[in-house]
């Protein structure tokens, strides 16, 4: 057994106050050893979290969720049914890490929370809300230290110690467990990460296709990748201007060559987009999307077709959040102009101002952002129908998915949801919204034999 807790490096290291949803890999990760999600989701299927199981009835307007029994937090307090309709109250009201309100409450409207024993929820919605269990696995339970700090969980590992942005001391709440401690440390810099890997000041480092050359496993280490369900792309003002014909959309996402992209910027370490979500998402595997190729010729032609080539183009970037944003916005505003159309870069050095604007729909005519919701319908929801026109929602309209999103929302069987959204997503491939990228691939490197690592596709790493 060591003697000295296995230390992991991350680019950063917080803990969320109660209620707030996070999509920070390094927070996912400190928070997933400390605390529960009530839901589990692994690659677009939802598992048993604090939630041990679940039903509905009434077509799926009434669930009931029941928790593992004799469920406590850190300090020995009961994670009732109780502390688990506060923490969803939390949730329906808390503003994102740019102060912009989560859609939690407008999704959740009108419905009704119960305690119907100690270890049974029981939740009522107005319309069948087959998602629901999907949306809990962004809601992780935690309460607050007398300090205010959001450090009591049930996950396996107690925070022994905490230094705010510093460090994290972890220690394991079943003997059994191995590794018994963590040391969470933060360090921004990806080559300082890397280096103490090398020096032995850390056994395992995250995010380390940040770095400028990431070794690959010549240096002697165990590395770990995962493509990441976060989605890598430009939206496209579809309520005006030349992305308004869907000919222009198609002809701007066959103008991008995305392989050639990835290599050129980051290593190769990316998966190319077909839709709007991932791989990993619920209904891609059964959408069975062919890649969207790199057809220049293609491209022209479809730009005549909408008429466009005239007007200069507004691309609107931020420095970062996508990483590499200014230099990805350079070979979009290159290769669009390959086909015709000329493009003007405004910069926005304010990221959290940036998507607010975004969010205001200040885009110019395409502006890079980045999609991180793993959850289907929320990405749907959020961003595509013009039925909801959700807070990220650009313009489009296309009344034949609409019907396609209203079945998939309303299926209750999961199989058969999952097929009810392949059949969105291929719509959405044939008439995008967005200009599709990638799906970044991230990596994880550890000292050989110090613990087992894995990486999943939000991620979240973990150890054992």
């Amino acid at each position: 057994m060591r003697d000295r807790p296995v230390t992991i490096a991350l680019p950063k290291l917080a803990f969320p106050p109660p209620g707030r949803v996070t999509d920070d890999t390094s927070v996912l990760t400190l928070r997933s050893l400390v605390q529960e999600p009530l839901c589990r989701w692994v690659d677009g299927a939802v598992l048993p979290g604090l939630f041990a199981s679940w039903s509905h009835d009434d077509g799926g307007r009434v669930w009931r969720f029941r928790l593992h029994p004799g469920a406590r937090f850190h300090d020995g307090a009961a994670c009732d049914a109780a502390a688990v309709i506060a923490t969803i109250e939390e949730h329906l009201c808390g503003l994102d890490t740019f102060g912009m309100p989560w859609p939690y409450a407008r999704y959740l409207a009108g419905a009704t929370f119960a305690a119907e024993t100690a270890d049974t929820l029981r939740v009522e919605t107005p319309a069948p809300f087959a998602d629901l269990p999907e949306i809990f696995a962004e809601f992780f339970v935690a309460r607050a230290t007398p300090a205010g700090e959001a450090l009591l969980g049930t996950g396996p590992y107690r925070v022994e110690g905490y230094d705010p942005g510093r460090s994290a001391d972890l220690v394991a709440t079943d003997p059994a467990t191995q590794p018994a401690r963590l040391r969470l440390v933060a360090m921004p810099d990806a080559e300082a990460r890397h280096a103490a890997l090398l020096s032995a000041e850390a056994d395992v480092a995250a995010n380390l296709e940040r770095m400028a050359r990431p070794p690959l496993g010549r240096d002697g280490l165990d590395w770990t990748r995962a493509g990441n369900t976060l989605s890598v792309m430009y939206y496209l003002d579809c309520r005006q201007g030349l992305f308004a014909h869907a000919a222009a959309r198609m002809a701007a996402n066959l103008a991008v060559d995305r392989r050639a992209m990835l290599d050129q910027l980051f290593h190769g370490l990316g998966v190319p987009a077909t839709t709007i979500v991932s791989p990993w998402h619920l209904g891609h595997a059964q959408a069975a999307l062919p890649p969207l190729p790199h057809d220049p010729d293609a491209a022209k032609r479809l730009l005549d077709q909408a008429g466009g080539g005239a007007d200069e183009l507004l691309l609107r970037t931020p420095l970062h959040m996508p990483e590499g944003a200014p230099a990805i916005s350079a070979m979009i505003a290159d290769a669009l102009g390959r086909i015709g159309l000329r493009v003007r870069i405004e910069t926005e050095p304010d990221r959290p101002d940036y998507a607010r604007q975004v969010g205001r729909g200040r885009i110019g005519d395409l502006a890079i952002f980045d999609s991180s919701p793993s959850s289907t319908f929320r990405v749907m929801d959020d961003k595509i129908s013009a039925a909801t026109r959700g807070q990220w929602w650009q313009g489009h309209d296309d009344p034949p998915l609409e019907p396609l999103f209203a079945t998939a929302r309303r299926t209750m069987d999961d199989a058969a949801r999952a097929t009810a959204y392949a059949a969105c997503l291929r719509r959405l491939r044939d008439n995008p919204p967005w200009l599709y990228l990638f799906h970044p691939v991230e990596l994880v490197a550890a000292r050989p034999g110090v613990a087992r690592v894995a990486l999943d596709h939000r991620g979240v790493l973990s150890i054992g």
